[in-house]
């Protein structure tokens, strides 16, 4: 736990760093010109997706117009634009975590190595393409769960408990990777997964319950609706800056973590205790090389201590 509370806070501290400030702003304008972009050029006719699919829904049909009846029906009207809006959140999840991944975290995982651990050896456990593949693989597995746990959004605990899981296992899996993917052995990397896997999922949860924040902006309904593009941008700047303190607590719990192995794993052995006999203490001679059989059968032996 010591560890954990020890890493957290250097990584509070180093957001405030000038140099993680200025790598944030890169993402984070590729994230809005990607999302804005996208947004005009295929809102509506993604909205006019999803009220078609709506429609065909007898039962909604059945309950919109039930809402009607009973001086609702403005709630149809932006009950398309929500559900639009509510599966766009994972998407720019991933993908911001995903380009915090890709343009800070080995800024940031160097800066931390710089600066608090500078006599560690790069041992190039890892290289850019299996970072990409690992961090590509893990986000299909975490899209899939998603796209399988869709159906249990609809109980409402499990909305807010599914969701943040899976993107904490993602936040694990990437972040950690990357933490070590240039100074740790790929067997050194292993060991670690091994020996803190429960810590560094831990800290992945907690990042992804940080990186649920953001969403209730989202939980705003109409009023989100009518200010999309003011806080788009903000929740992708929210976005942004979780990822970019978890890439900086994994970095430090994992440099901390393979500091440690290494100094276990160079460790010289104890040198043996020798126990020393009272007797030769007690007339104050010192212990010397025991001697062999037939030293003790000649007639000229004499035992420590013994007069001629």
């Amino acid at each position: 736990m010591s560890k954990l509370l020890d890493s957290f806070w250097r990584a509070v501290a180093y957001c405030l760093h000038p140099r993680v400030i200025a790598l944030s702003v890169l993402p984070l304008v590729i994230m809005v010109v990607l999302s804005l972009g996208l947004g005009y050029f295929f809102w509506d006719d993604a909205l006019t997706a999803v009220r078609t699919s709506l429609e065909s829904w007898e039962l909604l049909s059945a309950m919109a117009r039930w809402l009607e009846s009973l001086g609702l029906g403005n709630l149809r009207v932006v009950l398309a634009p929500t559900i639009l809006l509510f599966l766009s959140i994972p998407v720019i999840v991933i993908t911001a975590l995903l380009f915090v991944a890709l343009l800070m975290t080995p800024a940031m995982v160097a800066l931390v190595a710089d600066r608090r651990f500078p006599q560690m050896e790069r041992k190039k456990g890892g290289s850019l393409l299996a970072s990409l593949v690992w961090s590509l693989s893990s986000t299909l597995l975490a899209a899939i769960a998603l796209i399988l746990s869709i159906p249990l959004w609809l109980i409402p605990p499990l909305i807010l408990i599914l969701p943040p899981l899976i993107w904490g296992w993602l936040t694990y899996r990437v972040m950690s990777y990357d933490a070590l993917v240039d100074h740790a052995s790929a067997e050194e990397r292993r060991e670690i997964f091994r020996r803190h896997r429960s810590s560094l999922l831990g800290i992945g949860v907690l990042s992804g319950y940080l990186g649920a924040a953001p969403s209730l902006l989202w939980a705003s309904g109409a009023m989100f609706i009518a200010m999309a593009p003011i806080l788009v941008p903000v929740a992708i700047w929210l976005y942004t800056l979780v990822f970019a303190f978890s890439s900086l607590w994994f970095a430090h719990y994992c440099l901390a973590a393979l500091e440690q192995l290494r100094r276990q794993k160079n460790a010289l052995p104890p040198v043996p205790f020798a126990p020393v006999a009272i007797e030769s203490i007690a007339v104050g001679v010192l212990p010397g090389p025991a001697a062999s059989a037939s030293d003790a059968a000649s007639p000229n032996f004499r035992a420590p201590g013994q007069q001629p």
